[in-house]
């Protein structure tokens, strides 16, 4: 079958020998584009698949993690990843939108200590506040008008701080869930941990601010997200990269792993049960995660976006030079690409819509 310009198929036969093929992209995509695993990611790209920079900024790694599509604005706000201000680590808001025939991008200066992941939430955005050695952070709300009032939801277990909180969906009935890693405590911006990493799961709802831990067991837990009918959920692991003085070093022997649970009730409450591998990112670590309507898993790797089947095969990537931290979709198979200094656009079939929004 042909491929759209901008494609190549990835042969697995490449690496029956004893010397493993060097994967074809990195020097037939060496601008980036789209790599064929199965004929079923043909589909989601559609006809004329495309990928472009449309925002860059070689002064420090603004584009990181959240990445939050606004509908009606077509507003994207994202965090940076931590740089040095004054001798002091920082991370910095931005939202971009395009403007005529080009994007641009604002700073904005919210009350979020160390911001990191993000989600849609009521009318403006919930942000994960890592926090500092004198803010605990939590999940923040913040209004997505100037001048960017917050509200904290959540920053305690029963009174135990949270370590650094990662990444953050919201369940359609209202309750929130998110990731607690302990980054903060390594990358030396937050005390001692308090409490393990784990996933938790906040019902700002009922009334007594229920909180409950809903699995645990990880390294690091980082990306979270729900298939489309919310009877899946999927948290990656990126234990593989260990901080080593501040600095992150990567352990090819530690979890680069997505692990899928099934969404069941008991007392008319949810539990996460029948943990089961999923995938393993097969460069670098898997970390923001999403589900298109279909079901199939994308998530954040090491060489851009790797794309896995519902089964859990994968389908296909992304190629983006240098990887993608996270990342969201727009409307009619639009997304945008967290690069760290580069904001990259891929437009894929119209048909392919994330879950999160469904648009």
């Amino acid at each position: 079958m042909a491929l759209p310009k901008g494609c190549v198929r990835f042969s697995r036969e490449n690496h029956s020998a004893s010397e493993p093929a060097k994967p074809p992209h990195q020097e037939s995509l060496s601008e980036g584009g789209f790599v064929v695993y199965n004929d079923s990611f043909l589909p989601i790209l559609g006809a004329t698949p495309s990928l472009r920079i449309v925002l860059s900024n070689p002064a420090y790694p603004f584009a990181h993690e959240a990445g939050v599509y606004i509908p009606l604005t077509g507003e994207v706000f994202i965090t940076s990843n931590r740089h040095q201000i004054s001798g002091h680590q920082h991370v910095q808001i931005s939202k971009f939108r395009k403007v005529g025939d080009k994007y641009e991008c604002e700073e904005i200066r919210p009350d979020v200590p160390m911001g990191n992941g993000g989600v849609n939430y009521q009318d403006g955005v919930l942000f994960c506040a890592q926090g500092t050695h004198t803010d605990p952070g939590g999940l923040i709300y913040m209004s997505r008008h100037a001048p960017y009032e917050t509200q904290t939801i959540v920053n305690n277990y029963h009174g135990r701080w949270f370590n650094s909180v990662n990444d953050v969906v919201v369940h359609s009935d209202g309750s929130i869930w998110f990731t607690d890693p302990c980054y903060g405590f390594e990358q030396a911006f937050r005390p001692l941990p308090e409490l393990p990493c784990q996933v938790y799961r906040y019902d700002p709802q009922s009334g007594t601010g229920d909180i409950r831990v809903v699995a645990d067991g990880f390294g690091k837990p980082n990306g979270i997200c729900f298939a489309p009918d919310e009877k899946t959920a999927y948290v990656t692991d990126t234990n593989a990269i260990q901080c080593v003085h501040g600095a992150g070093v990567y352990r090819p022997d530690k979890q680069s792993t997505i692990y899928a649970f099934d969404v069941v009730y008991r007392h008319e409450k949810p539990f996460l049960v029948n943990r089961r591998v999923f995938a393993m990112a097969d460069t670098g670590i898997p970390d923001g995660i999403k589900c298109d309507l279909a079901g199939n898993v994308y998530s954040g790797c090491g060489d851009g976006v790797n794309v896995w089947s519902p089964g859990g095969s994968l389908v296909g990537k992304i190629y983006v030079p240098g990887g993608c931290a996270n990342f969201c979709f727009g409307r009619d198979g639009e997304m945008f690409l967290l690069n760290e200094n580069k904001v990259w656009r891929a437009q894929l079939g119209e048909r392919t819509k994330g879950a999160l929004l469904g648009i």
